[in-house]
């Protein structure tokens, strides 16, 4: 609660306004790092950044996809289930406790373990209370050459969600499904201020020299998009290096970025490990979203066949 004394009539508008502004003020973190085949040590590291973005102000930290573990799903291996936790679990008591300790709210990807033969791609938005606010599940699974992720991952059934936090409605997808436009736009109606992505994607090196910038430029564009069809701030967190599984390669190409509701790039990364740190303006999602007003002019009355399958003429 905020207690005004006697003061003048302007100071008070002063602080009145300069309250009010804090309160739609953020700042984010995103973490984009390397992982090893050593779990412990990938927590130390993911600790430590947690660390050096609360000292910079952060609000909000975002981990990469899969961060405790190399990306498993370079293979498929029955051996790789053993990874999987339950939440809450292990995972979500340490970083709980650092939530509360530091006063910030966390978004952490865990290789979930639902039940006997049920596991998930699972993305855990821990309040800055320590408190568990929700999960997500992966709703799209890719199963391309090394990224095997349908061996390991049963599709979401927890639908698309926004987190009410008091820096902001968090929506959260992972991945693959940033690829989707009807996954980012379900998580904006549900009332997500900003999507948060977070990410393992990367090159083939086989194929980098001939797709490897249309590749990378198809992905920020993809992401840009969201941000401007549903007026907010999209945040894609990816992990960087590369990881070898036997024979097979990838180079992770990090980039981790965030938009703003215009499609601004207003913090973008590189191929080096990073604490990203960005001021974003909630206010100006009601502003966009006055001038470009495609909320506004949907016509669900006209969408019903996006629920089908393409059909042959």
């Amino acid at each position: 609660m905020l207690f005004i004394g006697k003061i003048g009539k302007k100071d008070k508008e002063k602080i009145f306004k300069k309250y009010f502004n804090n309160m739609n003020k953020t700042r984010l973190a995103l973490i984009q790092m390397k992982t090893s085949s050593d779990r412990e040590k990938n927590i130390s590291k993911a600790i430590s950044k947690i660390h050096i973005a609360k000292k910079k102000g952060a609000n909000i930290v975002c981990l990469p996809e899969l961060f405790l573990t190399k990306y498993f799903c370079q293979t498929e291996k029955h051996s790789n289930f053993n990874l999987a936790e339950s939440i809450p679990g292990p995972t979500t008591t340490i970083f709980s406790s650092l939530a509360k300790k530091l006063n910030l709210i966390l978004l952490i990807s865990i290789f979930e373990r639902r039940t006997s033969g049920i596991y998930h791609n699972t993305c855990v938005v821990i309040n800055d209370d320590g408190k568990i606010l929700g999960k997500y599940r992966k709703m799209h699974i890719p199963d391309d050459p090394q990224y095997y992720e349908k061996f390991y991952f049963t599709p979401g059934d927890l639908g698309f969600k926004s987190f009410r936090t008091k820096k902001g409605n968090l929506g959260t997808l992972i991945c693959w499904d940033q690829w989707f436009p009807e996954a980012a736009r379900l998580t904006a109606l549900k009332g997500a201020e900003i999507l948060f992505y977070p990410t393992a994607i990367g090159w083939h090196p086989r194929e980098k020299k001939k797709f490897g910038k249309s590749q990378l430029e198809s992905w920020l564009t993809m992401q840009r998009s969201h941000a401007i069809a549903n007026g907010v701030y999209v945040a894609a967190i990816n992990r960087v290096g590369m990881e070898k599984q036997g024979s097979k390669k990838l180079e992770f190409w990090g980039n981790s970025v965030i938009f703003d509701p215009n499609g601004n790039i207003i913090k973008k990364g590189n191929l080096n490990e990073q604490v990203l740190i960005c001021d974003i303006d909630l206010t100006k999602i009601d502003t966009v979203r006055r001038h470009w007003p495609f909320f506004r002019d949907r016509r669900i009355d006209s969408y019903k066949n996006i629920l089908k399958n393409p059909k042959d003429d």
